[in-house]
């Protein structure tokens, strides 16, 4: 599969309709610098923009109920071309008129507003857009139409404050255009002792995620009916990520096989995401585990998720959506000795490449070797995770509804057992004794998801704003 179409779900680019409020007595030159200099910053942060042409309304702005409208029509000849409205307050804005062009809008808004200077109060310059921007959030919430906005509580339109502000809500469209509808390929039922990871489907599909089951006897037929000639480009793809030596060369065929079978799927079924049943059928009948697979196709951007966790792959998605990057789900394991701030994560390799040191090694799963005998479970990939900032996530539905945590911590760098398989990390996060609460006490999973970088406010916001989602950011 295409590389370039794997990504573009995550990498495609963001686009925002530019709003300008206006109230009659400030003067238009503020609405003009304002025009020019959002623009400008959009372009200057990676983002295209459209707005309206200046003619279309006094100023180009908007400040009339029919002015409003003339923007919704725009907004409505546009749908489709647009992942967010920034609401930009040059000055104290109309209230009215912002209602009337953003009601259907059914985007996130963002509510920014220009900062006054000292010595700049005089008729001729000042804004008042601190007070606009309270009494525009104020009329918005009367109309139930949701926005977002970010400290500081206002920002000149070319100043770096600005330009972070475009970032984060760069995250927030970009999780909320991919969320919002999709469609999660479940691979194989639940392993049996595995009722951790059960969940509701129709929780999931009632805030838009569509699960399709594909069974395991049909995904091993698709996995014996592989034509031969795709196996070299899959075995380079997964080799680029791994070291693969000391085993027989159809071990490496059959992890590519199951790589395959599993773009086959995403294909067929337009999915955004998978989760897997990851054992015992393909150990004993192919005598392979596919966490390398796994991660070759997350490195990808497709989220696959271990162990048949359906909603754990809905967080993936999320955190990957918000870093715009690859994700890792892995198990929340091991005190690390006494330090309550820390824990051990681990899985048997289903990391990306982009989250690793290096390339890890395709090695033999000890679980499988320790129960079934040695040659069944060759596909973990053993390595080192990197040192960086990261945000986690999890998720899981009840009562009709889909809940997740989310939170940013950092993986330390600290140093495992040498015998320690797979992959692992230390996580360290002063919250880490209240999410361990929480996760308990709520009936989360083992499984976390990361993803390089702090996005937790993005995610939280989101999610619990735009789509519904009950949020516990840490």
């Amino acid at each position: 599969m295409d590389k370039s179409k794997n990504m573009a779900e995550i990498k495609n680019k963001i686009t925002f309709a530019l709003f300008f409020g206006n109230r009659g007595f400030f003067p238009g030159g503020l609405i003009a610098g304002a025009r020019k200099e959002v623009a400008e910053a959009v372009k200057r942060a990676g983002y295209d923009y459209i707005m309206t042409d200046e003619s279309e309304t006094r100023y180009g702005a908007v400040e009339t109920v029919a002015e409003g409208e003339k923007y919704a029509a725009f907004l409505k000849k546009n749908e489709g071309k647009y992942d967010g409205v920034i609401l930009c307050l040059p000055n104290f804005g109309d209230e009215n008129g912002a209602a009337a062009a953003l009601k259907e809008c059914g985007k996130p808004i963002l509510l920014h507003a220009c900062s006054d200077r000292t010595g700049k109060m005089d008729f001729a310059n000042r804004r008042d857009s601190m007070c606009g921007k309270i009494a525009m959030a104020n009329v918005l919430r009367q109309h139930k139409i949701k926005f977002t906005h970010f400290r500081p509580f206002t920002a000149d339109a070319a100043s770096p404050e600005f330009l972070g502000h475009i970032e984060r809500f760069a995250q927030i469209c970009r999780i909320v255009r991919g969320m919002k509808s999709f469609t999660v390929a479940a691979v194989g039922a639940r392993t049996t002792a595995f009722k951790t990871v059960r969940c509701d489907e129709i929780a999931l599909q009632n805030n838009g995620v569509n699960v399709e089951t594909i069974d395991m006897s049909d995904f091993f037929s698709r996995m014996r009916e592989i034509d031969g000639a795709r196996l070299p480009d899959k075995k380079k793809a997964l080799l680029a990520t791994a070291v693969f030596s000391g085993y027989p060369e159809v071990k490496l065929d059959n992890i590519a096989r199951v790589g395959l079978a599993l773009d086959d799927i995403i294909t067929e079924y337009r999915a955004g995401a998978a989760a897997v049943r990851c054992w015992d059928e393909l150990q004993k009948q192919f005598g392979v585990t596919p966490c390398a697979a796994f991660g070759e196709m997350i490195g990808r951007g497709i989220p696959a998720a271990c162990e048949s966790d359906i909603t754990n792959a809905v967080a993936m998605r999320a955190v990957m959506l918000a870093a715009d990057a690859p994700a890792m789900m892995l198990d929340i394991n091991n005190n690390y000795d006494g330090e309550q701030d820390k824990a051990v994560l681990f899985h048997c390799g289903p990391v990306p490449l982009a989250l690793m040191k290096g390339k890890g090694r395709i090695e033999e799963h000890l679980m499988f070797e320790k129960t079934y005998g040695g040659g069944c479970g060759v596909g973990i990939n053993k390595g080192e995770i990197g040192e960086y900032d990261v945000t986690y996530a999890g998720a899981r539905t009840e009562n009709g509804k889909i809940h997740m945590y989310v939170g940013n911590a950092r993986l330390t760098g600290d140093k495992l057992d040498g015998a320690f398989f797979g992959v692992g990390a230390v996580m360290e996060t002063e919250r880490m004794q209240d999410l361990l609460d929480h996760i308990v006490d709520n009936g989360f999973r083992h499984h976390t998801c990361l993803v390089k970088g702090h996005y937790a406010g993005s995610v939280g916001e989101a999610l619990s704003k735009y789509l519904g989602y009950e949020v516990a950011v840490f």
